[in-house]
C-alpha cells in the first residue's frame, strides 16, 4: 500500500466573473484565461450558454451534474472538457494549471441539438484549435483589434467552431454515484487512486464489505471496481504521460509494482499498448 498523500487546505473560490464574459448576439464567443494553483477549487456553478475548459498546462477534474447523473472528468493538456449551457459543474485543480474557456452562445454550433452536445464529454484539443483559442484576447475588454465585429474575431470565431465540430470525442470520463458511502470512496480513489491496491482496503476506508462495495458499483454504476479504477488510472496515467513522464515512472506512481504490469492493465482495459494508447488518446 502507498502511504496516504499529504492533505493541504484548499481554496474554493467562485467563477472569476462569468457574467462579464457572457456571450452575446453580437460577440457569441468568447475567451477568458485563468492561472490556478495546486490548492485551488471552483464551486459548483452553472451558465446559460456552452462552456468548453481545456488547459494548456497542468491538469484539472471536472465534475458536472446534469439532472439525476453525476460524472468526472480528468483533463491534461491537448484535452478539453464540454460542458452544454445549463449543467451544474465544478473544477478540481490536480496540478498548477492555466486555464482557457470558451463560452458560446446557444445555437453556435450547427448541431448543438444533437444528443452528443447535450451532454458532457471530452475533446480532443487539436494543435490547430489550440493555437486559435491562444490567438482569442481573453480579458473582459477587449482592444478593437478583437472586437466582436471585426473580421479577424470573425475568422477565428469560424475557425474554432469547424474544429470543434470536427474534434474527436474520447473516453476520458467516470460516472459518480449516488450512494453516500460509495460517493465518498470513489472521490477518494479519484484524489489518490494509487493509495489502496485492493478492494478489501478501499472498502476499508467506508467502513464497509468488500462484497458491499462491488455490489454497489454494480448497482449504481454498473461496471465493477476494477473496471471503474482501470479507467480512473488511465485518466491519471494521460496526464502523466502528457508530461513526458517516463513509462517506468508513471506505473510507480500509479502502485504498480512494474512498467509490464502496468502494461498488461491496458492492454486488458483499451486493448492495446500504453505507447499507443498515448499516442491515439
Amino acid at each position: 500500500m502507498r502511504p496516504a498523500p499529504s492533505r493541504r487546505s484548499r481554496q474554493t473560490l467562485p467563477p472569476a466573473d462569468p457574467l462579464r464574459f457572457a456571450p452575446s448576439a453580437e460577440w457569441p464567443l468568447r475567451a477568458k484565461a485563468r492561472e490556478m494553483a495546486a490548492d485551488m477549487d471552483i464551486q459548483p456553478h452553472r451558465h446559460d450558454w456552452g462552456q468548453l475548459v481545456f488547459s494548456v498546462s497542468g491538469a484539472v477534474r471536472v465534475s458536472a451534474h446534469a439532472d439525476a447523473a453525476h460524472s468526472t472528468f480528468l483533463v491534461p493538456p491537448s484535452r478539453a472538457v464540454w460542458i452544454p449551457a445549463g449543467v451544474t459543474h465544478a473544477v478540481t485543480v490536480v496540478e498548477r494549471a492555466d486555464l482557457r474557456t470558451l463560452y458560446l452562445l446557444p445555437g453556435l454550433l450547427e448541431d448543438e441539438g444533437s444528443p452528443d452536445w447535450q451532454r458532457c464529454r471530452v475533446l480532443e484539443v487539436s494543435p490547430l484549435l489550440r493555437e486559435l483559442v491562444m490567438q482569442l484576447d481573453a480579458r473582459p475588454d477587449a482592444p478593437a483589434a478583437a472586437a466582436p465585429g471585426s473580421a479577424r474575431e470573425a475568422l477565428l470565431r469560424a475557425l474554432i467552431v469547424d474544429e470543434l465540430q470536427r474534434a474527436r470525442q474520447l473516453r476520458l470520463g467516470v460516472d459518480l454515484p449516488h450512494d453516500a458511502r460509495l460517493r465518498r470512496l470513489c472521490e477518494a480513489m479519484l484524489d489518490a487512486p494509487a493509495r489502496h491496491l485492493s478492494l478489501e482496503a478501499w472498502a476499508g476506508e467506508i467502513g464497509a464489505s468488500a462484497r458491499t462495495v462491488s455490489r454497489l458499483f454494480r448497482d449504481e454504476l454498473g461496471t465493477s471496481f476494477a473496471q471503474w479504477r482501470s479507467q480512473v488510472l488511465l485518466a491519471h496515467a494521460l496526464a502523466m504521460a502528457a508530461r513526458r513522464q517516463p513509462m517506468s515512472h508513471i506505473a510507480t506512481e500509479l502502485g504498480y509494482a512494474s512498467a509490464s504490469a502496468f502494461t498488461a492493465m491496458v492492454k486488458r482495459t483499451v486493448g492495446m499498448p500504453p505507447s499507443r494508447f498515448f499516442a491515439e488518446a
